[in-house]
Order: C-alpha cells, then sequence, then structure tokens
C-alpha cells in the first residue's frame, strides 16, 4: 500500500474518531426541539400566595362591654358605617359632654346646651329650671370631676344607621341651693357629694356631623 492511501485511511480513521467523540458529549437532536426557557429575573418569578390571617379581637370594643355581646356586636356594625367611631374617643367626648351639660343645667344656662340635647331631654331639663326660677331659687352648683365612667349598653338600628350608646357616671360636684333671701335652705359649698347618672346618646352613622345628642337621662 502505497503512501498517499495510507495517509487518507489515517485521515478517515481519526474523522470517524472525532465525529463519534463528538455525538457522546452533545447528543442527537431528533425533530423540533423545545425552545430553551430563559431563566426567570427574582422580580419576574409569581409571588406565593400569603396565607390570610384574620385579625384578633377589636380591643377598642372589648375592653368595654363582653366580647360576643349585643353591645359589641352593635359596636362593630357603627365601626363598619363609620371609620373615624372609636369608643374610646367616643367616651372621652361623653365625659366632657356630662360637664358641660349638667353644669349648664345648675346653672340655668339652657341656651348653651340646646343643641346637644333631643327635644324631650331639653323640655324635661327646662321645666326644671323654670320651676326653680319662679320659686326664687338660686343654685351655686361647682363640678368636681367624674369619678367612675362605663358603657352600659349599645344598640344600633341597621335600617336607619342610627347609633345609641349609654353611659353611666358617677359625678362630683358641690351644690348650694339658696331662697330669694340668700339662705342657704340646702346643700354646702364644702362638702362634695356624688351622683349617679345614666345617659344616653344618639348619632346617625356615617354622616358629616359628628355630634352627640342626649336623648335620655335616668339614675
Amino acid at each position: 500500500m502505497n503512501s498517499p492511501i495510507l495517509q487518507l485511511l489515517v485521515l478517515a480513521g481519526i474523522a470517524i474518531f472525532l465525529i463519534l467523540r463528538l455525538r457522546s458529549v452533545l447528543g442527537t437532536r431528533e425533530g423540533f426541539e423545545k425552545p430553551p426557557v430563559p431563566r426567570q429575573r427574582d422580580n419576574d418569578r409569581q409571588a406565593p400566595e400569603l396565607e390570610v390571617i384574620e385579625s384578633g379581637p377589636d380591643h377598642d370594643i372589648i375592653d368595654h362591654v363582653p366580647e360576643d355581646s349585643d353591645a359589641a356586636k352593635a359596636l362593630a356594625k357603627m365601626k363598619r358605617i363609620d371609620n373615624d367611631f372609636s369608643v374610646r374617643d367616643f367616651l372621652q367626648g361623653a365625659r366632657g359632654a356630662y360637664e358641660m351639660i349638667l353644669t349648664a343645667f345648675e346653672n340655668g344656662e339652657m341656651a348653651d346646651i340646646k343643641p346637644f340635647l333631643s327635644d324631650d331631654v331639653y323640655e324635661a331639663f327646662a321645666e326644671v329650671v323654670e320651676s326653680r326660677n319662679e320659686q326664687g331659687l338660686n343654685i351655686d352648683f361647682t363640678f368636681v370631676g367624674v369619678s367612675e365612667l362605663k358603657l352600659a349598653d349599645a344598640d344600633f338600628d341597621d335600617m336607619t344607621n342610627e347609633a345609641e350608646l349609654t353611659v353611666r357616671f358617677i359625678g362630683e360636684m358641690t351644690s348650694v341651693v339658696r331662697d330669694r333671701a340668700g339662705d342657704v335652705i340646702e346643700g354646702s359649698a364644702t362638702d362634695i357629694k356624688r351622683q349617679r347618672d345614666v345617659w344616653t346618646f344618639a348619632r346617625k352613622m356615617g354622616t358629616s356631623d359628628p355630634n352627640w345628642t342626649l336623648v335620655a337621662t335616668g339614675e
């Protein structure tokens, strides 16, 4: 066998070896292959679904009335209608209203508190003031403070969105009743007396008017 033929055989053998070697490394392709899937960037990955965790009890409610009571359910409805409503803030306002209304009533200054009273309450208060005036009685009244304040009940009308909150007060005050001549017929300027009152305030929730109206009084 001459040299050129031998060289061709050697080259052919080398070529066959390389082809088989490449196939073993790269594999074979049959038909249409799936296109390569690009790697997702971190911000393109779908966020995992988060488990929804229900919030706990509303302490603004259960700190004042028993959980799952009718009053608690009524307060929850008020909050759904009016997102700004807070039981704590209401009670702070009720404390101020109690002092303002009681002081004005004892001093006979009914015009100052008329916007905060229902018609029935205003008429009842005005009759007492008128009766004192007819008897010539004068009252020296000093409001000392509130020693106890508690939310007693809550009610909500689903049809009208009318809310009613009943508050129990124990007020501390001094009161001196004088006759036309100025003589003391009742009370003392130094002895502090405690007075129990149960007042009910009403308001239509979800309106622009934030004021509550005193609609009933009791002891």
